[in-house]
């Protein structure tokens, strides 16, 4: 006799018994779970659902259990298989988790015990993610998902560097692979629990609002400066600061920051107390950074005493980090909130081969963005190449592709701007409120996107009750 009740954490749930058996346990679930009385049904039900737990009756015909759980084995290594007994025999115990069942359980099975086992296959998942999608030389707190030759030798440099007293650590990489992640590993190797993380975008303010940022500024330094501001050096001071972005930020910055960089004091804006910092300052470019002090738009000073040990981070089309595209793929299917977990159990083959395709020019964000588009359409439960919906222009690893629309990062953000200025009548503090950003961002976005604003928006605009101190 089972006892009724309700559970949670368990979806995509198969049970293989008598009718009467099933029914009451699948009422447990809410009806969230199938229901079968022979194996040949069951089987069916595991090839095309693939349910992540099919829990078998131990008064079924043990051979064809384990017939059974051997071709889950094959079709279906995901699908975990626990067998209830309402009589325990310890050496059918035995064969049943040689053949690979989960586990084996003397019955009767009830509500708290369906309980317990949702919450034991739910931290053994995690345990089995740290193995299956995260690189095993990750710091603590740090979790970066990918195994390839290439993250696992970013990594090692980057504890090297983090353990030597080298400061600043410069990051560079293409946008989207990874920066910030790598940041957060050089100070969690430093730093472990002591000081804080704070990290700074340097394409999102401007000169002003940035230098203010970061040393803060004294009471009256300018024209609404009614309070002393604590700049986001002085909280990093123990910790580490990330610079994000630094080749966009102003050369007459670029000056303070070296001085900083050399002294290890600074000032802050309007003030006449030099104060010390010993934060670890971490920069990132997605830019060839030698390239662009060579030019003229990045000062050579700051470039030479950044680039002491440069770590450079792979693009997801290289050759010694491809192998994580399907690692990736199927970390956002099943771990991330944003792609709708539990709806979705994974990629078809197809799919697998045309994510491997594709260059990546957006690196993991793009594969991130294309993973949960997919995941929209998709109506089955493996994404298939059809809802993968991967737009290429040029010439990439699949050879020659017609040119298509852009699906960048920067293009999706890029569209959102001009489509929130145009819903508010080009009224920058309505848009910056449609969009969660501030008002001094969505200036910064707009000149780094080349949006063209109408000439009447200039107008309109002052209107506007806006603050010039982001939040």
């Amino acid at each position: 006799m089972m006892h009724q009740g309700s559970v949670k954490g368990l979806s995509s749930t198969m049970f293989v018994g008598p009718q009467q058996w099933s029914r009451e346990l699948v009422a447990m679930l809410d009806g969230r779970a199938a229901a079968v009385e022979d194996f040949s049904a069951a089987l069916g039900v595991v090839l095309s659902l693939q349910p992540k737990l099919a829990v078998i009756w131990g008064g079924l015909d043990e051979s064809q259990a384990l017939a059974f759980i051997g071709r889950c084995r094959q079709d279906s290594a995901d699908t975990a298989i626990v067998v209830v007994a309402d009589v325990p025999d310890t050496a059918s115990a035995i064969r049943y988790v040689r053949a690979g069942a989960y586990d084996y359980l003397p019955g009767p099975l009830n509500a708290s015990r369906l309980s317990e086992l949702a919450t034991s296959m739910n931290q053994q998942q995690q345990s089995s993610n740290q193995a299956r999608y995260f690189c095993p030389n990750c710091p603590p707190g740090v979790k970066i998902v990918g195994r390839s030759s290439a993250v696992v030798r970013m990594l090692e440099m980057i504890r090297i560097v983090a353990e030597s007293r080298c400061n600043p650590v410069l990051l560079l990489g293409e946008t989207g692979t990874g920066k910030e992640l790598a940041a957060r590993a050089v100070h969690a190797w430093r730093h472990a629990s002591s000081g804080q993380f704070v990290a700074v975008n340097c394409a999102t303010l401007t000169a002003n609002l940035l230098e203010s940022e970061l040393f803060g500024h004294a009471k009256g330094a300018f024209t609404g400066a009614d309070r002393e501001k604590t700049g986001l050096l002085e909280l990093a001071n123990g910790g580490s600061i990330f610079l994000d972005e630094i080749s966009e930020m102003p050369m007459e910055l670029q000056a303070k920051l070296l001085r900083f960089l050399q002294e290890r004091t600074f000032r802050k804006v309007g003030g006449t107390k030099d104060i010390s910092c010993t934060a670890t300052v971490i920069a990132s470019s997605n830019l060839k950074l030698f390239d662009q002090a060579m030019a003229g738009k990045f000062r050579k000073d700051l470039y030479y005493r950044l680039a002491v040990v440069p770590i450079k981070i792979s693009p997801l089309r290289s050759a010694d980090r491809r192998d994580d595209i399907p690692l990736l793929a199927d970390y956002f299917i099943r771990s991330d909130e944003s792609v709708a977990p539990g709806k979705l159990e994974g990629l078809s083959q197809e799919a697998r081969a045309e994510l491997m395709r594709h260059d990546w020019p957006g690196n993991v964000r793009e594969l991130k963005n294309v993973i949960e588009r997919a995941s929209i359409f998709e109506m089955g439960r493996h994404i298939t190449a059809a809802s993968l919906m991967i737009e290429r222009t040029g010439e990439g690893p699949s050879g020659p592709a017609s040119p298509t629309m852009d699906f960048s990062l920067e293009a999706a953000e890029r569209e959102f701007i001009c489509r929130a200025l145009q819903e508010t009548n080009w009224q920058r503090t309505r848009a910056a409120s449609l969009l969660g950003i501030t008002r001094a961002t969505l200036h910064a976005k707009i000149k780094r996107y080349d949006i063209k604003l109408p000439a009447q928006s200039a107008a309109e605009d002052k209107s506007e009750n806006v603050s010039t101190v982001p939040s």
